[in-house]
């Protein structure tokens, strides 16, 4: 109920294909705080992506040093050192498999650009659907296979967690597992 212009702030980005939940600001305040929780990795963001075969474990991490290529858009995996890059960490759960497929939830703890594509590309995952990072085994025209499920954060004035979820649509790949498989994906304690 405030005076003057309305202000929406966006908080946080996803990339250009994927979808799912997002926090925006009400206000430039709330904007600067909820950056500032990004920034301090206090931000939680849980993704749902099917990716191509199966990972070596059912639960990992994967810690990988990226390069962001600004000329082509693309980023690499590069050795520990390299001027320039940048730490990426993650964290996956193995939740499904179907066909030649895996429902893969994933965790992460930093939020470097294209992060969970290359990440699983390099771990010999790539994502469905993914024109840059897995060629050779996704058709153009494909919707990559990346969902935002869960984003927690802390409320910019109480400081009482806001937890957000979203299902990825019922359509291809998404519908290679039940709807109860799923809302595996937005339990909020895992």
């Amino acid at each position: 109920n405030k005076p003057g212009n309305v202000f929406v702030g966006l908080v946080h980005r996803l990339d250009r294909p994927v979808g799912g939940a997002m926090v925006f600001a009400k206000t430039s305040k709330a904007a600067s705080r909820l950056s500032e929780t990004v920034r301090s990795r206090k931000f939680r963001k849980v993704y749902a992506a099917v990716v191509h075969g199966r990972l070596p474990a059912p639960t990992g991490s994967l810690k990988d040093f990226l390069l962001k290529d600004a000329k082509t858009n693309t980023v690499s995996v590069v050795k520990p050192g390299t001027s320039g890059a940048k730490e990426a960490l993650l964290d996956y759960e193995v939740i499904a498999e179907a066909d030649r497929y895996s429902l893969v939830k994933v965790e992460l703890h930093t939020g470097r650009s294209h992060q969970i594509r290359v990440q699983m590309s390099h771990a010999g995952c790539p994502l469905y659907g993914d024109q840059k990072y897995g060629k050779g085994l996704n058709k153009p025209g494909q919707q990559i296979a990346l969902w935002s499920v869960i984003v927690g954060v802390p409320h910019p004035i109480t400081k009482e967690e806001i937890v957000l979820a979203s299902l990825p649509p019922a359509e291809h790949p998404w519908n290679l597992w039940p709807e109860a498989t799923l809302n595996a994906l937005t339990d909020k304690e895992s």
